[in-house]
């Protein structure tokens, strides 16, 4: 039987691309209505004007905004799987690990992006299918983070059970998302401070026994 018979034709390489730019205008203009309204605040007419496009073109390449933001969702999680992946193939994966996590600090400390993070977390809180898109995304990134801090401990001398290195995990993701509350609450934190703080945690989760 030939699985593929009913499959779609793949887009012309032009066209493709420009689905593509399309879909990323309408990514960004929806990240930035749901900073700025929320997301019952953020009506798909308010999101189409100013991704420049009709509300039509918005439909054509997604059904709803719990559509939009499981694209949202999926561009952060192969974003943060592919930084996983890079530091797992690293020669030193605690010392990238550490090296990189400054950024990761900067990242979760930037004000837009927190926004946009809690909109999506309060979302979930009481939509049943953002909550299912957040979740699904969460087991995939907590996945790739619990694998990597396997290999940087092995290389480190640690042989831990799936328990304990799903907890230090949890642990690292605690500290990460708690930045993205802190900084609404404290815009003028010590970001080099905190940096250099995260830093020294990580490198005790990774160097450490259990």
């Amino acid at each position: 039987m030939d699985m593929t018979a009913d499959a779609p034709s793949p887009l012309p390489a032009d066209e493709g691309s420009r689905a593509a730019v399309r879909r990323t205008q309408i990514l960004d203009a929806a990240a930035q209505c749901f900073r700025s309204c929320g997301f019952h605040g953020a009506s798909i007419a308010r999101i189409s004007r100013l991704a420049g496009m009709s509300t039509g073109h918005i439909y054509h390449y997604f059904d709803n905004k719990e559509a939009i933001i499981a694209a949202i969702v999926q561009r952060d999680l192969e974003r943060m799987v592919t930084v996983w992946a890079e530091l797992r193939a690293s020669r030193d994966v605690r010392e990238t690990m550490i090296a990189l996590s400054a950024e990761c600090v900067g990242d979760h400390l930037d004000a837009d992006a927190a926004k946009l993070r809690l909109e999506i977390i309060t979302e979930a809180a009481r939509n049943p299918e953002v909550a299912r898109i957040v979740h699904a995304a969460d087991c995939c990134c907590m996945a790739s983070l619990t694998e990597t801090l396997r290999i940087a401990r092995q290389m480190n001398g640690m042989h831990d059970d799936d328990a304990t290195l799903t907890s230090m995990a949890e642990v690292l993701a605690a500290i990460f998302e708690g930045l993205s509350i802190r900084t609404i609450r404290n815009p003028g934190l010590d970001r080099e401070g905190l940096a250099a703080m995260v830093q020294r945690v990580i490198r005790q989760t990774i160097s450490s026994p259990a």
